[in-house]
């Protein structure tokens, strides 16, 4: 990415910010011009003393630039941090909001640890860009020209050696920068991968434990830290380099000035006081030239944490807009010739995939792992785009649905059934805010979920807990059902749902489906025949193609698959 390019951004970031950077700045310039004043008034301070003249006058002063300068530079400096913290607002909230608009098929492809590390860390570095780095380094090039040329005022010969200096060590730190701008970027990409490690092994927390992992992974975690200290001290290495070489020229500069400027007092073409207030101005370029190195390498680190955070900002998103407006009668799906694969050099899922299914009733997809059941709902859902084929919900193209429109009509419980970290009542109505307590109580009936809400210390407004678990696996999978019919879908799409529920709940819920399916067109992944042998249609799929369709006792006795599964399950007539 070219420096223009980085740069981009940054300017958008601080773009409703610009009357604060200018306040900072102005006052951030108003305490480096009394500073800069300091050296003239102490040579006044020295004349007078030569002078036998009072000292109040040029004391007073003095001590005023001081006091000037020290609370202008801090009400500055606080103006700048404080536009700093709102940079760092904008920039993570525009990247969350970013994030959460994301194509599932691209999220998929990263690692959320490395992702909360752009939101967190490398965000953070957008701040020091501007509170160091741009402002800082203006107010330190200010310092350092109104120096030099108060400098040249005292004495040219002098200032020609002393730049000559800083010239010679300039050019050193230039050939750092760059160095410093990669070896940042190599550091923050290491601190998002240990954040990916340690989120893979708080994820199979339980997991871990139970396989007497710790070592093993601690193992893990470690080497990723050890990488990220690693580039770490990289970037500490060319940043000393910088800082080293800034500190040398001054040092430098100050010998050459003594030694020179030594000789011209003692031929008399410069008198004692402009040493010494040409030697102050040396020893004030100390401070704005740090600064100047200081901000250069925030900016190498702020444009290294640019470039990963644009890394995102490019991926595309899934389309906004649609009037959230789908209607409430069941909806029919049909699929015709699909043929989908996860990715250029990933196999193929579907092959030519074909079945329809009519609005209202029930519907089962069946069939052994692998046969591309839940892609389906990946498809219906728009996680991913088929390469070709028709997919139609309601006789329509699901490609002319807005998709917030075609995700309002379709309630979707994933296999895993996640439960958010909050209360029981704020997951049911996650996907339906508007809810209110008769649709509530409603759907907790037919979930058979008011024993739970009765158990609990505080009803629906008990926390669950991380992952919800503070809740069974069966109660869970039961919340992402009620969650689900909450929403009053169209087309209700259930992924494995009874997989964790023993067999009295199985059969419960069973006569729940049955009857949301007299209301709404409901559409079964299962693996547990039990489920689905009432369905009004089951899809036999294998291989990545539609194997067969029919009613339980159809496919019984024409389909040699399903036979077999029923088999394996009990589920053959005696």
């Amino acid at each position: 990415m070219s420096e223009t390019a980085s740069w981009r951004p940054l300017v958008a970031y601080i773009r409703p910010h610009r009357p604060a950077l200018l306040l900072g700045g102005v006052l951030s310039l108003v305490g480096s011009f009394a500073g800069l004043a300091m050296p003239l008034l102490a040579k006044t301070v020295i004349d007078a003393f030569g002078e036998h003249r009072s000292l109040i006058g040029p004391v007073l002063g003095l001590t005023a630039a001081v006091l000037v300068g020290a609370v202008v530079g801090a009400v500055g400096r606080y103006v700048l941090e404080r536009m700093g913290e709102g940079v760092v607002f904008s920039a993570r909230r525009s990247l969350v909001s970013r994030m959460l608009r994301l194509r599932v098929s691209e999220v998929d492809r990263l690692k959320p640890g490395d992702l909360l590390s752009r939101v967190t860390s490398d965000t953070t570095l957008l701040r020091a860009v501007f509170t160091e780095g741009v402002v800082e380094m203006v107010s330190a090039l200010f310092m350092l020209v109104g120096a030099v040329v108060m400098m040249a005022f005292m004495d040219g010969l002098l200032l020609v050696v002393t730049l000559a200096v800083l010239v010679l060590v300039g050019g050193l730190v230039g050939l750092v920068m760059p160095r410093i701008r990669r070896a940042s970027t190599q550091a923050q990409v290491a601190v998002g991968e240990m954040g990916a490690v340690l989120d893979r092994v708080l994820q199979a927390f339980r997991t871990v434990k139970a396989s007497g992992a710790e070592d093993r992974e601690i193992a893990t975690v470690d080497a990723a830290a050890r990488e990220a200290r690693d580039r770490g001290i990289a970037v500490a290495w060319w940043t000393s380099i910088a800082g080293i070489s800034a500190w040398m020229a001054a040092q430098l500069a100050f010998v050459a000035v003594l030694g020179i400027g030594g000789a011209r007092v003692a031929s008399g073409a410069l008198e004692v006081s402009s040493l010494v207030a040409f030697l102050l101005y040396l020893f004030y370029l100390v401070a704005p030239i740090g600064q100047l190195v200081q901000g250069f390498t925030q900016m190498q680190n702020g444009l290294a944490a640019v470039k990963r955070i644009r890394e995102i900002e490019d991926l595309p998103a899934e389309e906004t807009g649609g009037r959230n407006e789908a209607g409430t009668a069941p909806a029919g799906v049909t699929f015709r010739d699909v043929v989908f694969r996860y990715g250029d050099d990933r196999p193929i899922v579907h092959d030519g995939v074909s079945f329809e299914i009519p609005a209202g009733g029930m519907t089962a997809l069946v069939g052994p792992s692998g046969a591309g059941k839940s892609t389906v709902f990946a498809l219906l859902e728009r996680f991913y785009e088929h390469q070709s084929g028709t997919i139609t919900v309601d006789g329509r193209d699901i490609g002319q649905w807005p998709l917030s429109d075609l995700r309002a009509a379709l309630g979707y419980v994933e296999q895993d059934a996640p439960v958010l970290d909050g209360t029981l009542k704020e997951n049911l109505v996650f996907a339906a805010p508007g809810a209110d307590e008769s649709d509530i109580w409603r759907v907790l009936s037919l979930t058979r979920l008011e024993d739970l809400v009765a158990r609990l210390p505080e009803g629906l407004e008990t926390k669950v807990g991380h992952r919800g678990i503070m809740l069974s696996g069966g109660e869970r999978q039961r919340v992402a059902i009620a969650r689900a019919l909450l929403r009053r879908p169209r087309l209700l799409l259930l992924d494995e749902a009874t997989s964790q529920l023993d067999a009295v709940n199985e059969l419960r819920l069973r006569e729940v489906i049955a009857e949301v399916a007299r209301e709404t067109t409901v559409l079964v992944i299962a693996h547990r025949l039990s489920t689905v042998t009432g369905a009004d249609r089951i899809v036999v799929m294998e291989g990545g193609g539609v194997r067969a369709v029919g009613t339980h006792g159809e496919l019984l006795a024409a389909d040699d698959l399903y036979r077999e599964l029923a088999a394996t399950q009990f589920l053959l007539p005696t």
